[in-house]
C-alpha cells in the first residue's frame, strides 16, 4: 500500500522546514531507517530517515523548497506497486486543518454559460489553456498556521486569495504580491485624488534633508536562524538568574608550552583548544558545576560535554564536542576545527546542536579584553575569554611584564552557587596557569 511521506517536525513547535536534498531518487528502493532526504531546519541539516520500506515513486517537493510541517513530500509504494498518486493526495484533508463541517449543494454552483460569437469560434476550434483558479465569494478559506501568522505580521488579506497548495490551501508563495491592506487603501485614494492645484516647488535643501533621511538605514529580513538566536537568547536573559565571575589568568607558560608542542605536532595546537580542555579538566575536578536546571532535578554529568561558539554568516551557533574530558588535545583541536567548518557550511547534524552542561566562547582573537556571554539553555555555564595581552603583573613583590588574559563565567544560579562557581574557577585558572596539567 503506498504511503504519503510528510515534512517532519524537526524541531519542536516549528512550523516550516527547506526540503534541501533528496538522497533517494525516484524509482529506488528504500528500507526503513535509510536517510530519505536533507532537512534544513533554523540552525542545521538533519537527515529524515524513512518510515517505512519500499519505493519512492514520486517526489512532491522539490530541492530547496520551504513548505510547512505535515504537507506531503513524497510518495514511497510497496515493489511493483503502481498507485494513484493523484487519488492519494485528493483524498487528503488540508494539513493542521480541520475538515469542512459541510459541503455545499450541486445547485450552489452556477451552470456554465455557452459562449457566443467569437469565443464560440474560438471554443470549437480546440481547448484552450485552463482557466486559473478563482476565489468563489463565501467559500471558506485554508490556510497554515504558519500563513495566517504572516498574513497578520504584514497585514495581508487573504480574502479573494486562490491557494495553491493541496486542496486550494492558501500556502506561503501565494503570499507573494500581495499588498498590506493600508498600502493599498493609500495607493487607491492616490490614484483618484487629483490636487486642483500644483503644490509649489519644494526648496533644495527640503528636498536633500528628506533624501538624507530615508538614506539613513537598511532593513534587512530576518533569516530563520537569527530569529532562533533572538527567541533563545530573549528566552535565557529572561528566565534564567545569570550572575558571573572573573579572573585574570597569567598564560606565559601556557604559550611557551604551546609553542613547543607546535614545533613537533603535525596540528598547530590554538590557545582555544588549550582552554576547551582545561574547563573540562575543571568540571572533572568539580563535579558539581557540571550539571544543568530541569523541572524536577538537577541533573549532574559524569562525562563532559562542551558547547563551543563559533561564529557564522548567517548568525552564532553552538555546537557540542562530547566527552572531552576523555579526548586528547590533537583530538579536541580536530573536533573543534570540523564542527567549525561545518557549521560555517551549513551542514551540522541535529543532534550536533543539542546536550553539553557548559559552553565555551572566545573572542580574544579579535583584540576583546573581557566581556560577558549570555548563556544557552539548557547548560547552566559559559566562559568568555578575552584576549591575552602584555600587562603589568606583581612578582615576588617586583613590577614585572607578563601576559593575561582575562575571563568570565556566567552561571546558571539555579544549579551553581556562587562558592561553587568560584570553585570552578579557581580549578580552571590553575590549570590554565600550570598548562601541563592540560596534557595530562
Amino acid at each position: 500500500m503506498a504511503t504519503i511521506v510528510r515534512m517532519p517536525e524537526v524541531l519542536a513547535n516549528s512550523t516550516e522546514a527547506a526540503l534541501q536534498t533528496w538522497l533517494v531518487k525516484v524509482g529506488e528502493t528504500v528500507s526503513i531507517g535509510q536517510p530519505l532526504a536533507e532537512i534544513e531546519t533554523e540552525k542545521a541539516m538533519v537527515e529524515y530517515n524513512a518510515e517505512v520500506e519500499g519505493v519512492l515513486v514520486q517526489v512532491l517537493v522539490e530541492e530547496g523548497t520551504a513548505v510547512e510541517v505535515g504537507a506531503p513530500i513524497g510518495v514511497i509504494a510497496a515493489v511493483g506497486e503502481t498507485p494513484d498518486v493523484a487519488a492519494l493526495l485528493a483524498g487528503e484533508a488540508p494539513v493542521n486543518e480541520p475538515e469542512p463541517s459541510f459541503v455545499a449543494p450541486a445547485s450552489a454552483v452556477p451552470e456554465p454559460v455557452a459562449p457566443a460569437g467569437p469565443a464560440a469560434t474560438a471554443a470549437a476550434a480546440g481547448p484552450a489553456a485552463p482557466a486559473a483558479p478563482v476565489a468563489v465569494p463565501g467559500a471558506r478559506q485554508f490556510a497554515s498556521p504558519l500563513v495566517r501568522r504572516l498574513a497578520k505580521e504584514r497585514s495581508l488579506d487573504l480574502t479573494g486569495v486562490v491557494g495553491t497548495g493541496p486542496n486550494g490551501r492558501i500556502v506561503r508563495r501565494d503570499l507573494e504580491g500581495l499588498v498590506p491592506a493600508a498600502e493599498a487603501a493609500a495607493e487607491a485614494t492616490a490614484e483618484v485624488a487629483v490636487p486642483a492645484v500644483l503644490p509649489e516647488a519644494e526648496p533644495a535643501s527640503a528636498k536633500s534633508a528628506a533624501a538624507s533621511v530615508s538614506s539613513e538605514f537598511t532593513d534587512i529580513p530576518h533569516t530563520g536562524m537569527r530569529r532562533a538566536i533572538a527567541r533563545r537568547l530573549t528566552e535565557s536573559k529572561s528566565t534564567v538568574p545569570h550572575f558571573y565571575v572573573s579572573a585574570d589568568c597569567r598564560v606565559d607558560r601556557l604559550l611557551a608550552l604551546r609553542a613547543e608542542v607546535n614545533a613537533s605536532s603535525p596540528r598547530k595546537i590554538s590557545v582555544n583548544d588549550f582552554v576547551v580542555k582545561a574547563v573540562a579538566g575543571a568540571l572533572a575536578d568539580v563535579p558539581a558545576a557540571n550539571a544543568i536546571w530541569t523541572d524536577t532535578a538537577t541533573r549532574r554529568f559524569t562525562g563532559v560535554d562542551l558547547a563551543v561558539a563559533v561564529s557564522t554568516d548567517g548568525g552564532l551557533l553552538t555546537p557540542v564536542l562530547r566527552g572531552v574530558d576523555a579526548l586528547s588535545l590533537t583530538a579536541v583541536s580536530a573536533g573543534i576545527a570540523d564542527l567549525a567548518d561545518r557549521a560555517r557550511r551549513g551542514r551540522l547534524q541535529q543532534q550536533e546542536l543539542e546536550g553539553g552542561s557548559f559552553a565555551v566562547s572566545n573572542l580574544g582573537m579579535f583584540g576583546v579584553d573581557q566581556f560577558s556571554a549570555i548563556l544557552n539553555p539548557p547548560q547552566s555555564g559559559i566562559l568568555a575569554v578575552g584576549a591575552a595581552k602584555p600587562s603589568a603583573v606583581v612578582e615576588d613583590g617586583q613590577l614585572v611584564v607578563g601576559t593575561l588574559m582575562t575571563v568570565t563565567l556566567s552561571a546558571d544560579h539555579r544549579v551553581v552557587d556562587g562558592a561553587v562557581a568560584a570553585e570552578w574557577m579557581a580549578a580552571f585558572v590553575r590549570r590554565i596557569q600550570n598548562p601541563l596539567s592540560i596534557l595530562i
